[in-house]
């Protein structure tokens, strides 16, 4: 019986992916990342630029952890390639507000409990931004509606919704900041208007 032995066959050499240069205008500045055509907005701000405010969740556009604000519209960052979003502006949760002086939701997100885990919340926030920028909610089931594409697991959707009305009453009224701490406590946890009883959870 003859036996055959097959010669190794020759590695063939690793590719390397092809990379270009992009310029994204991220919270104010440029940055010149060298990346992949492939790559995910989401994954330049977070494996690239180290911005890891803006979170991956399920990375099908179907839960908004990942929202950022693009020229003042929300996206899902997980969908959008980074090339295609050079010359645009693009606000991350970093870019809202600083520790020293946090953006309007921000402090209503903490005045209202309006987190548990947390993983949802720059999303929350982001796309909560986006929508007082389309100016189109006007109502409790509005809010609801238009912020219905981000998902809280922990489900805190009463005090996310009452931070959010606030923020909305606010601006409507005319006055862009909260009010003062003191005052902030008219809101109660779960509300959607003030001097409103905080809402219990279910038996």
């Amino acid at each position: 019986m003859s036996h055959i032995t097959q010669a190794p066959l020759d590695r063939l050499p690793v590719a390397l992916a092809p990379t270009q240069s992009v310029t994204l205008h991220i919270n104010g500045q440029d940055h010149t990342l060298q990346i992949a055509p492939w790559t995910t907005l989401l994954d330049a701000l977070r494996e690239y630029l180290d911005l890891t405010g803006t979170k991956k969740g399920c990375d099908h556009g179907q839960c908004g952890a990942c929202t950022v604000l693009v020229d003042g519209k929300r996206i899902n960052s997980c969908l959008s390639l980074a090339v295609m979003q050079e010359g645009s502006e693009i606000q991350t949760i970093e870019g809202l507000g600083t520790e020293e002086n946090l953006h309007p939701l921000q402090q209503a997100f903490i005045d209202h409990d309006a987190f548990q885990c947390g993983y949802c919340t720059p999303g929350q926030i982001c796309s909560a931004q986006g929508l007082l920028n389309e100016g189109k909610a006007r109502t409790e089931a509005e809010v609801r509606e238009l912020m219905s594409g981000n998902l809280c697991r922990c489900g805190a959707y009463p005090n996310i919704l009452s931070a959010v009305m606030e923020v909305l009453t606010n601006e409507e009224s005319g006055t862009k900041n909260l009010k003062p701490k003191e005052d902030v406590g008219q809101w109660a946890a779960g509300a959607t208007k003030p001097d409103m009883a905080p809402v219990e959870p279910a038996k």
